[in-house]
């Protein structure tokens, strides 16, 4: 019987897809996190009978007989949407107001991409990550600065003891990529460019469209917990039913196996 398999697929596909949502709820407080979405595709079909086949009468048959054997994951797809805002004063959190990544460097030289603008500095006044990884372009705030100042447009000064005008520490650079949602998940709150992604395209914010920062924000994950929760219940629901097609399948197997003359 292919209700068997078949229903064994579709419950292996609501496995992942409750996989899925449990990863997007464990990150609903995680700064700059992006949700997921499952998407599905129908396997091949057993085809019994073409459509357009000729009969016996000469006509042909409107309509064919195609068996469908199930379903699978074709995608998990990023959703990039724009996380809400909320306010820290921090003068080293930055949130970007639209389009567009921080550019970070990783240890082996390599280039990642975040939209977590939580930085710190490091002890030789560095702008890195919470796990310690640069900022690229590199600003470096002097030890003596009393008040560090991030414009729209990525240039950062800070106000040095002793001085009346601010000294000027750089530009925060930001990328973008043609298909977002193919970055490579790298965990930390970073991604990774491939081909899928195309090249980073990068520019100082506020032009080539990309979004303009705003000092003392950080973008909250973009999770909608009521909208999981739903997501959770349909989940559920085909995953029972999927299970109830294998219960009557055995019930009929069983009926079969049992039958007496």
């Amino acid at each position: 019987m292919h209700s068997l398999n078949t229903s064994t697929t579709g419950m292996l596909a609501q496995q992942l897809n409750i996989d899925v949502i449990s990863n997007n709820i464990a990150n609903v407080n995680t700064t700059g996190y992006k949700r997921s979405r499952v998407e599905f595709q129908d396997l091949l079909y057993q085809t019994c009978r073409l459509a357009g086949s000729p009969m016996i009468n000469g006509m042909v048959t409107p309509v064919g007989i195609q068996l469908g054997l199930g379903t699978k994951p074709s995608a998990i797809f990023k959703l990039f949407q724009q996380g809400d805002f909320q306010q820290t004063e921090n003068p080293l959190d930055l949130v970007i107001e639209g389009d567009g990544f921080f550019q970070i460097q990783l240890p082996d030289g390599t280039m990642a991409y975040t939209r977590d603008g939580s930085f710190k500095k490091d002890g030789q006044g560095r702008l890195v990550t919470s796990d310690g990884y640069l900022l690229f372009p590199e600003i470096v705030v002097p030890q003596n600065a009393t008040q560090v100042t991030v414009g729209a447009d990525g240039i950062v000064s800070a106000q040095i003891k002793g001085s009346s005008t601010q000294q000027y520490l750089g530009q925060i650079i930001l990328s973008n990529f043609v298909n977002p949602a193919g970055l490579e998940a790298l965990g930390k709150n970073l991604f990774l460019a491939n081909d899928a992604s195309g090249q980073p395209q990068t520019a100082p914010p506020g032009t080539e469209g990309l979004g303009y920062l705003e000092q003392g924000y950080l973008e909250m994950s973009n999770v909608r917990v009521v909208e999981e929760m739903v997501n959770m219940i349909k989940a559920q629901r085909a995953y029972d039913a999927d299970s109830k097609v294998i219960q009557a399948s055995d019930e009929m197997l069983d009926k079969a196996v049992n039958i007496r003359r």
